[in-house]
């Protein structure tokens, strides 16, 4: 039977048998390791070394195959989750083209399948966004410790706020658009004039660690916010006093929503509970 012939280059040829060599005699194959020996005139004078390149290298190269096989079978099953999402994708795109409404929600429906305007700017993860009620402006929280007033028409950038010192969690328009207000990580609350480029005019203190939340009230008079100190609490806008402390969640809490009339509202915490609805917000001084 003829040879076969090899793909390997003289060089690549005296490696193998190299690592051939050095694989037996370390795994105390004596006979084989002089037998292979015998039949290779070019590794006549080979004497195993711990400390040369082709030391340990025929065992590296069978692991690394089998790395390589492992990788290959995972990315083949990732490639066919993934052909089979872009196919789902095609024809709910296509249902949509053909005038058909594949899901109970108009607004999903009718967006774009690609964004019309991308902002940059942030220099860290954005945490938060709030449109302005009447202009074309949109305020965007980041964890780099600023706030970002775009227009969202034109995709300009307008002005930096900077004034908190950690991460800023939450931001939120007032009814009017007249006053915006944020919370951060370093534990304030602060109102920005929108009408007087967005000069910080109040800093509120009460929370005793990170403020994840702040929204306006109706009728924009006063302010909740949620903390990671497990409380709720009502500010008053005019005197910036804190008039009410809401007590319930045992953990963070993540975030509060006032209900459209400011009769309710609901939170949400770590603690994976929906506590009673509050008392009324604002009959009595408990901070």
């Amino acid at each position: 039977m003829a040879p076969l012939t090899s793909v390997l280059s003289e060089r690549q040829k005296e490696e193998l048998h190299r690592a051939l060599l050095d694989y037996l005699s370390s795994a105390g194959l004596h006979s084989t390791f002089e037998a292979l020996k015998s039949e290779l005139p070019a590794q006549q004078d080979f004497q195993p070394d711990p400390k040369a390149k082709w030391a340990g290298l025929l065992e590296k190269k069978w692991t690394s195959v089998i790395r390589l096989q492992k990788k290959i079978m995972d990315l083949e099953r990732e490639n066919g989750l993934l052909k089979d999402e872009l196919a789902a994708a095609g024809a709910m795109t296509g249902a949509r083209k053909g005038g058909q409404q594949t899901t109970g929600c108009p607004a999903a429906a009718a967006a774009p399948d690609t964004p019309s305007r991308s902002q940059t700017g942030h220099r860290s993860p954005i945490t938060a966004l709030a449109f302005h009620p009447t202009f074309s402006s949109l305020a965007s929280a980041s964890e780099d410790c600023t706030i970002k007033i775009w227009d969202y028409e034109t995709g300009e950038f307008e002005i930096t706020l900077k004034g908190h010192t950690k991460v800023v969690c939450d931001v939120d328009y007032d009814s009017k658009g007249s006053f915006l207000v944020s919370c951060s990580s370093d534990l304030t609350i602060k109102l920005w004039d929108a009408s007087n480029n967005y000069r910080c005019t109040k800093t509120l203190y009460d929370h005793d660690h990170s403020v994840s939340s702040s929204r306006f009230l109706p009728g924009d008079t006063h302010i909740v916010s949620a903390s990671r100190d497990q409380t709720i609490k009502i500010w008053e806008v005019a005197t910036s006093f804190c008039v009410k402390t809401l007590r319930g969640h045992s953990e963070w809490v993540r975030g509060v929503w006032p209900w459209t009339h400011g009769k309710l509202l609901v939170s949400a915490s770590n603690d994976q509970v929906s506590p009673p609805p509050p008392r009324p917000a604002h009959t009595e001084h408990d901070c």
